[in-house]
């Protein structure tokens, strides 16, 4: 087995694929325009060559995640982690675990998890933003545990897109599909491939990672609209690049609006400027008694 096949590669650490994605899709208003292909006025020169700038170990991150997300392995996950029985943890608990992946190595930042998600849940919470909204801040990363059970980094984090149809080309470095099984399938090769036109967002099995996960296991505890930002907040193709309407109906592209809503603060949020744990557990101890009960199963 290769070095870049090992569960802790190619990524030195989680931040680099956030790091990656500011460069991608720039903050409105702070330098270049995000890449969204329903951006009449762009100019090509205005467009940021992120292949050049971004980092070996994200496209290696990149080449594994788009060269193995197959539909197959997508469908083994989902019978994996339908049971839910790896562990019984308070929402705290679970993020308290999640800190431990914190990487010594990163360059970047010294901030915990706990630290990053609150960070998270603080600038909604600044913005107003409803009590399920400023929560949803706060669990959205939780997935990453992932990472603590096993799973190699190109199937917790990554852009998501569909499998079952054809990869769009506005997902980022397309041109690793070529080496991913499905695009030679015919069944999954055509612009719609197993799905119907408009038949809903909730027919189509997205790439795997820490979105769905989180997803499955919160579901039952939040409003719709936070159950789209948690299963969808790394669909940039769709949210930030306009792709794969064809698979949604009216119903997935009204939610969509609260994706877009969530994604400044799913990427922008971070700085240089610790939350006080101690001072804010309070708050987010209530509003979690609020929503979730004391142990879920993950």
């Amino acid at each position: 087995m290769s070095s870049t096949d090992q569960p802790q590669g190619p990524l030195g650490s989680l931040e680099e694929w956030d790091e990656f994605l500011k460069a991608r899709y720039p903050e409105p208003g702070r330098g270049a325009k995000p890449l969204v292909a329903n951006d009449p006025d762009k100019k090509r020169e205005e467009f940021r060559d992120y292949r050049a700038e971004a980092r070996a170990s994200v496209k290696e991150f990149y080449r594994l995640n788009h060269t193995r997300q197959t539909r197959e392995f997508v469908l083994e996950k989902k019978r994996q982690y339908r049971s839910k029985d790896r562990a019984k943890m308070s929402i705290w608990e679970a993020m308290e675990f999640l800190n431990t992946l914190v990487d010594d190595s990163d360059p970047d930042t010294d901030l915990s998890q706990i630290e990053h998600l609150l960070q998270t849940a603080e600038a909604c919470r600044r913005d107003g933003r409803p009590r399920w909204f400023i929560l949803t801040g706060l669990v959205h990363d939780l997935g990453k545990i992932l990472c603590l059970w096993g799973e190699p980094q190109w199937a917790v984090v990554g852009d998501t897109f569909p499998v079952g149809c054809a990869f769009s080309p506005k997902i980022v470095f397309p041109e690793f599909f070529a080496g991913n099984p499905d695009s030679r399938a015919p069944k999954y090769s055509t612009r719609l491939g197993i799905y119907g036109e408009g038949g809903g967002l909730e027919q189509v099995d997205m790439s795997w990672g820490h979105d769905e996960y989180i997803y499955q296991v919160l579901k039952d505890y939040l409003p719709e609209e936070a159950r789209y930002m948690l299963r969808y907040h790394s669909f940039y193709p769709a949210h930030l690049e306009g792709e794969y309407q064809y698979l949604m109906n009216d119903h997935d592209k009204e939610m969509f609006h609260w994706v877009r809503e969530f994604n400044q603060y799913d990427l922008y949020s971070k700085s240089d400027q610790r939350p006080s744990v101690q001072e804010l557990r309070p708050y987010y101890d209530d509003l979690i008694a609020e929503y979730f009960p004391p142990q879920l199963n993950w």
